[in-house]
């Protein structure tokens, strides 16, 4: 869970990347699975659902607020608002790096190579990652039949 020092709730990110320096100085990580410092996160992903304003708006907000240097919103069906993906809606990969303070967001759609500030080497496009499990899906449906 993450959730700021001083807040009541927190939420659960579809993935988080921890940075292993950092978790030695959060507080509550060894009794409990809390991390309530910013630094000691590198990477928090999000993966939008029917309720896609939890991940473009509040969640965002939060990760910000904590100074997490990165935040993923994968929406790969096109759920989110116009105002969040563009019109037309469609499948996008979002990319928010903390600058000063502020998410700087990069969306990222089709063919195109994610770009990562934390992860400079990683080599995959927006298609790649969307279609990667249906394509494991089918491939088992192949073989099964």
């Amino acid at each position: 869970m993450v959730k700021a020092d001083n807040e009541l709730s927190g939420y659960e990110p579809d993935a988080i990347v921890l940075d292993r320096q950092g978790t030695d100085s959060e507080p509550t990580l060894k009794n409990s699975s809390i991390i309530t410092m910013g630094s000691s996160v590198r990477l928090i992903v999000e993966v939008v659902s029917i309720n896609w304003r939890d991940g473009y708006r509040y969640k965002l907000v939060d990760c910000e607020a904590l100074s997490i240097p990165e935040y993923w919103i994968t929406d790969y069906l096109g759920l989110g608002a116009r105002c969040y993906i563009g019109n037309p809606k469609q499948p996008t990969f979002s990319v928010s790096q903390l600058i000063d303070g502020n998410y700087q967001v990069s969306q990222f759609r089709g063919n195109y190579l994610v770009l990562s500030p934390t992860f400079q080497n990683f080599n995959m496009t927006v298609q790649q990652i969307f279609f990667a499990g249906r394509d494991a899906v089918e491939n088992a449906r192949i073989q099964d039949s």
